[in-house]
């Protein structure tokens, strides 16, 4: 049994008979009155994303999870292909567990939560950010740069990314999986 101060980000915890990671906490105090830890919470099983607030010292049932890396091969009709790095097992992860897959680009790693007693994934994690070249993207129009105006460019997984003016085919970009917007220009 864990307290309300293990609270972490990525920590595992079960309520009302379910798997909940916690994406964000903030622990706050109120007047006279006890501490409470508001956090973000995203279920394993529907991806629902909810807002829960526990009350200081109250007991959560943290859940025992491993992490594995496993490595992207192909896209599935039903989901994505990847194979483990340790014993080259490979299985689907079904396209509803996996948040902007649509980024992934043969041979790239993610990382797959499992429950260590059930065996049973729980979620995916891509990388932070990736490195993907654009394919095709409309010619910017010289001159019109006095404001932060993006135009639509697909990169080479076909995933459609808003990105400024200046760039063009050939170009690689930094993208945010978290949010699926253009951060960088990258040097090739």
């Amino acid at each position: 049994m864990a307290t309300t101060a293990d609270i972490r980000n990525g920590l595992c915890i079960e309520l009302n008979s379910d798997i909940l990671k916690v994406i964000d906490f903030q622990r706050f105090q109120v007047g006279r009155g006890s501490g409470k830890v508001w956090t973000k919470l995203k279920s394993t099983t529907s991806g629902k994303v909810i807002e829960h607030t526990f009350q200081s010292g109250h007991n959560i049932t943290e859940v025992r999870v491993e992490r594995r890396k496993y490595q992207y091969l192909y896209p599935d009709g039903d989901g994505y292909v990847v194979m483990s790095q340790e014993n080259y097992e490979q299985f689907t992860i079904p396209n509803e567990m996996l948040d902007n897959g649509k980024f992934l680009k043969e041979g790239d790693t993610v990382d797959v939560l499992f429950h260590s007693q059930k065996e049973t994934m729980l979620s995916v994690e891509l990388p932070a950010t990736v490195i993907l070249e654009i394919t095709y993207a409309e010619p910017g129009v010289r001159g019109d740069t006095a404001t932060n105006t993006l135009k639509p460019a697909t990169v080479e997984t076909g995933a459609e990314v808003r990105v400024p003016l200046f760039c063009e085919a050939g170009d690689l970009i930094k993208i945010d999986t978290a949010t699926g917007a253009y951060m960088e220009r990258v040097k090739k």
